[in-house]
């Protein structure tokens, strides 16, 4: 078999591996929205459950970020953007790395403070902004093999959610240190929107990464 056939079945298989995580990372964000839901309604078995499948998703992607690194490794200098490759896998473990982070904090604070300094809703916004940027970070994944230059034109969507994220962050870090009296859940609550703002810039990153990856398509 040619070099060049070993190099596309290599970046085939890895590029496979890293949508599989990805797709990990947007089911961990859609837990993430359905967990903020149960701390607002102060459900603690299901918040749990929930804590539990996410933790589980975590390790998967780690896994599957460790079998992309054995993908590229076996095949060694035959393939020549296998750096970018692994770049975006790491990147996407970090991302997976936040959510489980900010579903921690969260899930130690009081769903009752939330409502009565009115952050409940700021906080599903804020959290269904995650989500949307990390299912755009998914479709640019999965045109990269189908339609690169639609990876491409996705990178803006993303870089446009950034910024939403960005002006929200900003407005409600300023709203929680006026309203929330009690200093734990205060701590809690900055740590996790701060957790919010620094995924959503991990994702940017990862943006990035795909728009490299499709111009060596």
């Amino acid at each position: 078999m040619y070099s060049g056939e070993l190099e596309v079945q290599a970046k085939r298989k890895a590029l496979a591996v890293l949508q599989d995580e990805i797709t990990r990372i947007l089911n961990s964000s859609r837990d993430l929205a359905n967990l903020t839901n149960l701390i607002i309604k102060g459900d603690e078995k299901e918040i749990q459950a929930c804590l539990d499948r996410m933790r589980s998703t975590e390790e998967e992607v780690e896994n599957l970020r460790r079998k992309i690194t054995r993908e590229v490794s076996e095949i060694g200098g035959l393939m020549a953007n296998r750096e970018d490759i692994l770049r975006t896998a790491y990147v996407m473990d970090d991302i997976a790395g936040y959510i489980s982070g900010i579903a921690f904090r969260l899930a130690n604070m009081k769903g009752s403070t939330l409502k009565k300094a009115q952050f409940d809703e700021d906080l599903k916004e804020l959290v269904g902004m995650v989500v949307d940027t990390i299912f755009k970070i998914n479709e640019m994944g999965r045109a990269l093999s189908i339609n690169p230059a639609n990876t491409i034109e996705l990178a803006q969507d993303v870089q446009k959610l950034e910024r939403q994220v960005d002006a929200k962050y900003r407005a409600v870090i300023i709203k929680a240190l006026g309203e929330i009296s009690n200093n734990k859940d205060l701590l809690l609550f900055k740590d996790a929107i701060e957790g919010i703002e620094g995924m959503v810039d991990k994702c940017q990153e990862a943006s990035d990464s795909f728009t490299i990856l499709a111009l060596g398509m």
